[in-house]
């Protein structure tokens, strides 16, 4: 499993992204084009299958970019909250998916047998 992270900046209306802790880099008109260019490349240099990326603005003309390369089961969600938190940015690993929390049905209390009642 490979992670790559791009610092992505938008410059005279053409995007371009360099990696943070690597060599790759891209360059196109519009974020999309730019995104497809960088999961093509991040695919190509890791043979492992499944792909999930997260592209985030930071401001107006700067973004970062995650793919994710060999992602396990597909229900991780890595959002631009978890670059900021310095776990993937620094090389980290990817999120680990929520598990499921099991809900008890609530059951319905019976005023009926309270001991007492309101007209007495």
């Amino acid at each position: 499993m490979g992670v790559y992270t791009f610092v992505c900046r938008n410059s005279g209306g053409e995007w371009t992204a360099k990696q943070h802790s690597g060599e790759i880099e891209a360059s196109a008109a519009t974020p999309y084009e730019l995104q497809r260019q960088l999961v093509a490349a991040a695919s190509a240099t890791d043979s492992a299958s499944g792909v999930q990326s997260s592209f985030s603005m930071v401001t107006p003309s700067s973004a970062v970019f995650q793919v994710i390369v060999g992602a396990v089961g597909g229900g991780a969600m890595i959002s631009g909250g978890a670059v900021a938190g310095g776990a993937a940015a620094s090389g980290g690993g990817a999120a680990e998916a929520p598990k499921e929390e099991k809900k008890e049905e609530e059951k319905e209390e019976s005023d009926d047998d309270m001991g007492f009642s309101l007209f007495d």
